[in-house]
């Protein structure tokens, strides 16, 4: 079955990363800007990431057969730096009209500090204004409900955005709820450790249904999984789901989201009626 990961930072994989995701059905991913691991030392760091991300990693998904689209944004983790914070986001701007840049992301809170929810406040202004997707990423473990309250409470207070433009990923069993209610998309990460499991994403399929959600693998250079996708789909037939629900979740939501974007296009021959077929 086709499928498109949504989250996968393939900066930090390898070319046989993106062959594997290839042979297993995927047709194209999107790749938010993220921590590298270390923070960066200077903003003219970020100029080098960016240009990896709209230069570099599109070219590696097109020897793989892939579409490659990237989110640029001040991570989480580095946005409680205010000083930093503000010279990227001067950048920003004069990126968003790349070719592969869908939006805004990953943004949002990592210890639910000031800085980072005046900065992650700046973030969502700037996309209301320039018309822009958004993707969120909400905080792990103890503090991911309280996060993600502050996360909702900021995106009400810029009605000019769209809550159908705005994905909320990383959300969990105590926070899914809230995001769907709110209009937003929410996305099921599927990461070892501080995120959730296939079994468990299917369980929140089953009790939500799929409206408004979306899986992905989050692969980045620690733990993770870039065949996280594949096996979801795996769970989801062991539990005797039909194709036609599968299909929804791993292909048709992630392009009815990302299509809100003019840019995104996926690959020459791909086309919904043909998803269904096996990668």
């Amino acid at each position: 079955m086709r499928y498109i990961d949504h989250h996968a930072h393939m900066a930090s994989r390898t070319t046989d990363d993106y062959a594997q995701m290839a042979l297993t059905g995927c047709v194209a991913v999107t790749e938010p800007a993220f921590w590298a691991g270390w923070d960066r030392s200077s903003p003219e760091g970020f100029d080098d990431y960016f240009r990896q991300l709209m230069e570099f990693e599109p070219k590696r998904a097109a020897a793989a057969g892939m579409q490659h689209y990237t989110w640029l944004g001040m991570n989480p983790k580095e946005s409680d730096n205010r000083e930093m914070s503000i010279e990227v986001l001067r950048r920003i701007p004069a990126l968003l009209p790349g070719p592969t840049v869908l939006g805004i992301g990953e943004i949002g809170l990592n210890r639910v500090t000031t800085n980072e929810i005046t900065t992650y406040t700046e973030q969502v202004a700037l996309a209301a204004e320039h018309g822009q997707l958004v993707l969120i990423h909400t905080p792990h473990l103890e503090d991911k409900l309280k996060g993600t309250r502050i996360t909702l409470d900021v995106l009400r207070q810029f009605p000019a955005l769209p809550a159908g433009h705005v994905l909320v990923d990383h959300a969990e069993e105590h926070t899914v709820e809230a995001i769907l209610d709110g209009g937003f998309w929410a996305g099921l990460t599927l990461y070892p450790q501080t995120k959730v499991s296939a079994p468990r994403a299917v369980d929140m399929i089953e009790k939500y249904g799929p409206e408004r959600l979306l899986v992905a693998g989050a692969c980045d250079w620690g733990p993770s999984e870039p065949l996280a996708v594949p096996k979801f789909i795996a769970e989801m037939r062991r539990r005797r789901h039909s194709e036609a629900l599968i299909h929804r979740v791993v292909f048709e939501n992630p392009v009815q989201f990302l299509g809100q974007s003019p840019k995104f296009r996926l690959p020459a021959g791909v086309t919904a009626a043909a998803a269904t077929q096996a990668g």
